[in-house]
């Protein structure tokens, strides 16, 4: 990939009669995310006349993993291998010295000026949704790609929201403990890689840049912030410079989340931004949060990669791993096998949720069925699985606080082991089906009257 920009993939997709201009007028609380979500499978939405602003603003971008198998240029049976694979290497970058997402410099902020969506009935404000943040660990300089969402409050403070086991939270208590404030930058209006880079469950310390770089099979650009020491993706549309200020806390009230559903996590830290900095004729880019495709998809094909990445490590013979729909992108993982020797189901379980907590359940089947096809892993558990034998359950385990059964830090994990034991049919597991080579003379017959896609 040579095009590192939001605005070289939208391009791509108009060219593909994947975007649709929206001319008409819209309005950004509320009716905004109304069109995103009656598209949520639909073509990328670029609105061009958002009321109050001049600034256009562009939603749905990747809702679906062959959006995103064609941000990376590859096949979408390639995806999750190929991010899992970037995950476990370090590209390099280079410095520009005069970057576009510097084109055009505000020395002071206004987050009002931006025609931010507010998304949901119930909500207490606008969001923006598509920010990836980059700040230091104070105590070992290491870089962090991470996305987090603001909530703008007045002028150019915003509340962020971070769960306190994320590293950005980390690392701003890090900062508090020394009496700082921690520098931070919000990058907004990325490739897709960079989306994905940013929602990677790696190790505090591990640098996400580094991995996208290797996604882009090329250095990746970057640029030095102005008012920071910090180095931020040189494409971005709008750069927001600031400091995350741990200490001076804001309730939030209701807020949506991946699953759906409003949460309400009380007091939450805020940001002072000193500098925004964006291109000439910059687009604003969003992603509607709750439980819509696009939210769903990034987290879950990126939680998806470092599972399989898990499993390849500690010797699991992984085929395939699927972090679905079904489970909102975080709480449901279905490993595919190959091979499968008894205890593997339990060893796959207990490594998922040790490498991410948010999974509460797993499957494990064999590498006949598609993970990504949520009716067979269904069948499989159904046809393969005797409860009383191969269902796990672990009570009482840490939960995060956006699991939406979690009570007082604690939820429930569940595993299945949905594989094929031989003692289980004397007729084995074989599919019932005419002989393979009246099937594959049949479909060339079909071919040849053109009733049959390929």
């Amino acid at each position: 990939m040579t095009d590192q920009s939001l605005r070289g993939f939208l391009d791509l997709l108009e060219a593909d009669g994947q975007l649709l201009r929206v001319s008409r007028r819209v309005d950004a609380r509320h009716e905004l995310a109304a069109w995103l979500g009656i598209d949520d499978d639909g073509p990328a939405l670029l609105f061009e006349d958002v009321s109050g602003s001049d600034t256009p603003v562009v939603g749905n971008v990747v809702n679906s993993r062959e959006r995103l198998a064609v941000a990376l240029g590859v096949p979408v049976a390639a995806l999750t291998a190929t991010i899992a694979h970037a995950a476990s290497r370090s590209g390099t970058s280079r410095l520009l010295t005069d970057p576009p997402c510097q084109e055009v410099v505000h020395r002071s902020v206004d987050l009002g000026q931006l025609p931010i969506p507010w998304f949901f009935e119930h909500e207490s404000g606008p969001y923006i949704t598509a920010g990836a943040v980059v700040a230091r660990d104070p105590e070992t300089g290491r870089p962090n790609l991470s996305i987090a969402r603001l909530k703008p409050l007045s002028g150019s403070r915003a509340l962020i929201g971070i769960a306190p086991n994320h590293h950005l939270a980390i690392m701003a208590r890090k900062a508090a403990d020394r009496g700082e404030g921690l520098p931070m930058a919000v990058a907004i209006g990325l490739h897709p890689a960079l989306l994905l880079g940013a929602a990677l469950y790696l190790d505090l310390g591990d640098d996400e840049l580094e991995h996208v770089a290797e996604l882009f099979g090329a250095p990746l650009e970057l640029a030095r912030c102005l008012s920071v020491d910090l180095q931020v993706p040189a494409h971005a549309e709008f750069v927001l410079e600031g400091v995350l200020q741990p200490e001076m806390l804001v309730d939030e009230g209701p807020v949506s989340e991946f699953h759906g559903m409003y949460e309400d996590y009380g007091p939450a830290p805020t940001v002072e931004f000193t500098v925004c900095t964006h291109r000439s004729q910059p687009i604003l880019q969003v992603i509607e949060p709750g439980y819509h495709p696009e939210h769903i998809v990034i987290g879950a094909v990126a939680i998806a990669a470092i599972v399989r990445r898990t499993l390849q490590r500690i010797g699991v013979p992984v085929v395939e791993v699927a972090v679905g729909m079904a489970g909102a992108g975080r709480l449901s993982a279905s490993v595919a096998l190959d091979s499968p020797r008894p205890g593997d189901a339990r060893r796959c379980a207990f490594a998922i949720w040790g490498a991410v907590s948010l999974i509460k359940q797993v499957t494990v089947v064999d590498d006949d069925v598609d993970v990504w096809d949520d009716a067979a892993v269904e069948r499989a558990r159904l046809l393969r699985s005797r409860p009383e034998r191969d269902l796990l359950i672990v009570p009482a385990t840490r939960a995060d606080r956006s699991e939406p059964l979690e009570h007082d830090g604690l939820g429930s994990k569940l595993a299945i082991d949905a594989t094929m034991r031989p003692e289980d049919r004397e007729l084995g597991f074989r599919t019932a089906e005419p002989p393979s080579n009246v099937v594959r003379l049949v479909e060339q017959q079909w071919r040849d009257l053109g009733w049959m896609r390929d």
